[in-house]
Parts: C-alpha cells; sequence; structure tokens
C-alpha cells in the first residue's frame, strides 16, 4: 500500500471527510482491521484565507510548497491538497516536489465523463467558480461549465467561509445552494459540481435530482485507487 499525504486543514471541517472516507474505502477493499496510510500536514487555514484576500497566490504557493515538502520527506507517496480554491496554486507546489499530486479537477472530469455529461453546474468558493484554474481543465475536456450568477456566487461564497468552514450547518443556507442548483439546471446543468470540499456538509445527492460530484468524496476515492495500485 502506498503512503498517502494529505495536505489538509483548509478546513479541517473536510480534512475529517478525507480522512474518514479513505480509510473507510481501504478497509472495504482489504478487510480485517485494514486502514490507510496517511500522513497529514494540517495548516492554519487563517493565514491561507488572508493570502487569498490580500491576493497573494504566491505567497500561499510557498507556505504549502513547504508543507508538501516535509510530507515528501515523511514518506508520502503522492500528495492531495485536500481543497479546491487552492489548487490555483498546484502547479507552484508541484514543482517544489517529486512526488505527484493527484489534482481534484482531473478526478473529478474523469466522473463527469463516465457519467457522460456534457454541461454542468460549478458551485464553490468565489476564487473557484470565476477564476480559470480550476474550471478550465473542465471546458479543456470539452465539458461546458456553468456557475450562478453575480449575487449567487457571493453568497455561497459567504456560506463556505462564514458558515461551513465553521461546522455550521442551516436549513437556509441549503435551501440557498439548492435554489442556485436549480436554476443552472434550467440553464442546462446536467451535473453539479460540489466545488468546494465543506459543500459535501450541507448537500448530498438525495438532496437533488440532478447527479451530483461530491469533489471531496472523489478525490478521496482516487487516493484509494492509486494507493492500492
Amino acid at each position: 500500500m502506498k503512503t498517502i499525504g494529505l495536505l489538509g486543514g483548509m478546513s479541517w471541517e473536510s480534512t475529517i471527510t478525507y480522512y474518514q472516507q479513505i480509510n473507510k474505502q481501504i478497509n472495504e477493499a482489504l478487510g480485517g482491521l485494514h486502514s490507510a496510510q496517511i500522513l497529514l500536514a494540517s495548516v492554519d487555514f487563517e493565514a491561507i484565507e488572508a493570502c487569498q484576500k490580500n491576493n497573494e497566490w504566491e505567497k500561499s504557493g510557498e507556505i504549502l510548497a513547504g508543507y508538501a515538502q516535509s510530507l515528501e520527506r515523511a514518506g508520502a507517496d503522492f500528495l492531495l491538497i485536500c481543497t479546491n480554491t487552492m489548487h490555483k496554486v498546484a502547479p507552484q507546489i508541484q514543482q517544489a516536489i517529486t512526488i505527484p499530486i493527484i489534482h481534484i479537477a482531473d478526478a473529478t472530469v474523469t466522473d463527469l465523463q463516465e457519467k457522460q455529461i456534457k454541461k454542468v453546474a460549478l458551485l464553490g468558493t468565489t476564487y473557484t467558480m470565476t477564476q480559470d484554474f480550476y474550471k478550465q481543465r473542465v471546458i479543456d475536456q470539452g465539458i461546458d461549465v456553468l456557475i450562478p450568477d453575480e449575487a449567487a456566487v457571493s453568497e455561497l461564497n459567504r456560506i463556505i467561509f462564514d458558515e461551513l468552514c465553521h461546522g455550521v450547518i442551516k436549513e437556509t443556507s441549503k435551501a440557498t445552494f439548492l435554489h442556485a442548483i436549480q436554476d443552472l439546471q434550467k440553464h442546462g446543468a446536467e451535473g453539479v459540481i460540489l466545488g468546494c470540499t465543506e459543500i459535501g456538509l450541507l448537500i448530498e445527492q438525495s438532496d437533488v435530482d440532478l447527479p451530483v460530484f461530491d469533489t471531496t468524496l472523489i478525490h478521496a476515492k482516487a487516493a484509494v485507487e492509486l494507493a492500492l495500485s
């Protein structure tokens, strides 16, 4: 079994899901008392979020690259960045290490292609929804990406940072996400990407008519497949 490096803490609420899902799937595959070989570097999200706000992406990349190097030195065979937004600096992190990074968007594209999705709704932070570092990787594989209007983008971003990152779950916020999904469905979305690792705390497949692509679960599954390959 390969050793999985997790670059987490962004936020720690979703890093819990990574840890649970990876161990659960390893045990289902191997049985007995088997669990995953995981190395976790959990960063102080306050410092990273400050970089996001101040548009200091290179600085955030330097911080995360340092943690990634520590995971490699400790024996990780590959790395997961346990957040969608910070994949903006994935190339910078990759340059600092020799082990591969499983890119969360690429893992998601694989699932989209398996379900033959041609047009997908993308929900996440403002950065993920409006910038190209994530959605362009999806578009480049021939899949159209739809995002909510400006007001909805702002409100979804607020819910993520002010509520979900603190483990706060509100029915009103769930309704806001579901309304955004329904609106994008009217515009032709055939599925919805939960493009922030916290959204899965709020929205599940049972809540939505469209196929739901929870990036946290998809990323965890990809890690297990590589660890056991």
